[in-house]
């Protein structure tokens, strides 16, 4: 049962406020009999000095005030409210246990000793009488009062005082740890509660069942950490079902020209088609094809396990987009589409595989002619932006719908399902792109506007010299 998170966080709570009271008692309880002795030497001090006063201007000197010592402590205390007769409370006595003031005069000769070591009569050093409360008369000192430093005890009163004082502290504990126990459990539920339904979710998602969804009930780490394994699961979910489609599209594009080629071959073994020219053309086209999608499918593993052999070197910017573009610019006359470079000459160089980039620009260009109609316009540009350049391909074609934008660099996704590898399409080029663009340190997003155009953004380092 203790192994459980919950009663741990109860039983943590539980000691800590066990050990707080404990500590808080203790420190109350040691202190509240030093306290109550300090009080009741202050306030049996500052009565007597009005007391003595009073008798000193009364008498003009301190004889007799020996021999009255006894009938001045019991004024003194019934005058504060500290005493009241009674057979459990008899007088004070010159040697009692609250017998613990005395006096000295103004020359410093003890009157009422209070210490064995200087009787009556004895004259006391300079720093004894520092330490005792002057007898003013007039505004002229005509004596001291003398504290005892033993403790002064206590009256049955206030041992009482002490007692329920204790009783108090030990009620208070009981009431802490009965408190710390119920916030303990509520808090420990509140907290439970939350990692329970991860783990179901997490049960059930190694049961099979990845589309799993906890409700976030905090803002705090518990909260952010639901909301990390909602988008988790989410992205799980989502990945296994693009592993199923990505399954589905590669065996519907190898489908396709074996079917081809297998129906070719198989008319010719049986003689109902000649092998024209022609036809054995058809077939290799058809092969090539299917070398190009396997082609693909390679680099594409090879650059997002991070082993595809790269050739870095420093090349200009401009350089790179002139060169794309001029392999291009045929194409883009025949679709009657403007394609242009806007790129200083000035800009940092890059330090990438010169190939590869054309490689990531074909894909790019060849995309933006695809959905760029006649009269529109293809625009490549670079610019250098926080310590990095930025390459972007612009165009003014039909654009891509904001649900398909986050995910058109997936593997064989396409956001115009019509379309199909028949029209030339294998839907790795998007994410042959980024994953080059990812092999080169970069990063590429995209930016579009359905029925105005779509905008790729590539970001690279700019090259150090060492």
């Amino acid at each position: 049962m203790f192994k459980s998170i919950y009663w741990k966080i109860t039983l943590a709570f539980m000691l800590v406020a066990f050990t707080t009271a404990a500590l808080v008692g203790v420190f109350i309880r040691l202190s509240s009999a030093d306290r109550l002795s300090q009080l009741i030497v202050d306030q049996q001090r500052s009565n007597l000095e009005q007391t003595l006063s009073a008798y000193y201007a009364a008498n003009g000197s301190w004889d007799g005030v020996d021999k009255s010592w006894r009938e001045l402590q019991v004024k003194t205390a019934q005058t504060a409210g500290q005493y009241r007769p009674g057979p459990d409370n008899p007088p004070p006595n010159d040697h009692g246990p609250r017998d613990f003031l005395g006096l000295a005069d103004a020359d410093g000769a003890v009157i009422v000793p209070v210490d064995e070591q200087f009787p009556a009569g004895s004259k006391l050093p300079a720093d004894q009488l520092k330490n005792g409360t002057p007898v003013t008369v007039d505004g002229q000192q005509v004596g001291t009062i003398l504290v005892a430093q033993r403790p002064p005890g206590f009256s049955p009163q206030e041992n009482q005082f002490l007692q329920r004082t204790s009783q108090a502290l030990i009620y208070t504990g009981i009431g802490a740890l009965i408190v710390a126990l119920i916030m303990g459990i509520i808090l420990a539920r509140t907290l439970t509660r939350p990692l329970q339904a991860l783990t179901h979710a997490a049960q059930s998602i190694t049961a099979g069942n990845l589309e799993q969804q906890v409700e976030v009930r905090s803002n705090d780490e518990i909260g952010e950490l639901a909301t990390a394994f909602n988008h988790m699961s989410q992205e799980v979910s989502r990945s296994n079902q693009l592993r199923r489609q990505m399954t589905a599209d590669i065996a519907h594009d190898l489908r396709t020209p074996l079917t081809t080629i297998s129906g070719y071959i198989e008319a010719m073994q049986e003689g109902v088609l000649d092998p024209t020219p022609e036809r054995l053309a058809l077939i290799y086209s058809e092969i090539e094809r299917l070398q190009k999608l396997v082609d693909d499918l390679r680099m594409l593993s090879l650059a997002e396990a991070g082993e595809l052999p790269l050739n870095p070197q420093a090349v200009s910017p401009k350089e790179v987009l002139d060169q794309a573009a001029a392999l291009f610019q045929h194409q883009a006359a025949q679709q009657k589409v403007s394609l242009e470079v806007d790129a200083r000459e000035d800009l940092p160089s890059l330090q990438v595989d010169e190939a590869r980039m054309m490689q990531i620009f074909g894909n790019l260009i060849t995309n933006a002619l695809r959905y760029t109609p006649s009269g529109g316009k293809v625009q490549l540009s670079a610019q250098a932006v926080n310590g990095r350049v930025e390459l972007d391909v612009q165009d003014t074609g039909s654009g891509i719908p904001a649900e398909e934008l986050p995910y058109i660099f997936d593997r064989f996704h396409r956001a115009d399902k019509s379309r199909h590898s028949e029209n030339g399409e294998s839907g790795l080029g998007l994410a042959i792109v980024k994953a080059l663009v990812d092999s080169h340190g970069g990063q590429i997003w995209a930016e579009s506007n359905p029925g105005q155009g779509t905008t790729i953004h590539l970001s690279f380092p700019i090259e150090t010299k060492s």
